[in-house]
């Protein structure tokens, strides 16, 4: 079941979002559990292809959620049909849940215009002090920010499956995970709270005014 993003644990010095930072949006400070941003880099391995690096800012640090921004994507620019869902040189918010074999990010052109959520099935993230290892799982779910859902990437995961690279025990996972996620959508609950909650402005005001907390 994906984390409501509702409950919030707080560590040791914990001081309330409230008096850390008053000027964000309410949706902002209940998320918040301890003062940041910090800067990790993310190593993320696609099964038969290269291992891309990338240096995000880590804005929010808690338990059940990490909310990650990747200032520019560097790559080609990616589409849906006929629509264009992300521009090199582009803001990704990313919104990961430690155990979960997903993760979910807000996808923009490149002057910050949002174009909806991009969910990628993934083996849990390993989360270290800096150092963070994600696995690709091939298979995506995009939601544009106005119209219907489209699944990403079929074929290549079939593909994985039939090969081996993606063994038994992973594809049955995924299958799962693939199931409540379709149940949410039919109940109007996916993406998760948080990732509607929080947008591109309130992330960048806890990067850029973290120092002041």
């Amino acid at each position: 079941m994906a984390p409501s993003g509702r409950q919030v644990s707080h560590a040791p010095g914990y001081r309330s979002a409230g008096t850390m930072r008053p000027w964000l949006s309410p949706d902002t400070r209940r998320y918040i559990g301890w003062p940041m941003p910090s800067r990790i880099r993310f190593e993320y391995h696609r099964p038969g292809k290269d291992t891309t690096i990338y240096h995000e800012w880590l804005v929010i640090d808690r338990p059940d959620v990490k909310v990650l921004l990747l200032d520019e994507y560097a790559g080609r620019e990616m589409t849906v049909g006929k629509s264009r869902i992300l521009d090199d040189g582009a803001p990704i918010v990313w919104f990961i849940f430690p155990d979960a074999w997903y993760d979910v990010g807000r996808f923009h052109r490149a002057k910050g215009t949002f174009t909806g959520w991009y969910t990628n099935f993934s083996r849990p993230v390993q989360v270290g002090e800096n150092r963070w290892v994600g696995y690709d799982l091939f298979l995506d779910l995009w939601q544009p920010a106005d119209g219907s859902h489209e699944w990403l990437d079929e074929e290549e995961f079939d593909k994985a499956v039939k090969s081996g690279i993606i063994d038994t025990y992973t594809s049955r996972r995924v299958a799962r995970e693939r199931a409540s996620v379709e149940s949410q959508l039919v109940d109007g609950a996916w993406p998760p709270q948080i990732a509607r909650d929080i947008d591109l402005k309130q992330v960048l005001d806890l990067r850029n005014t973290g120092t002041r907390s």
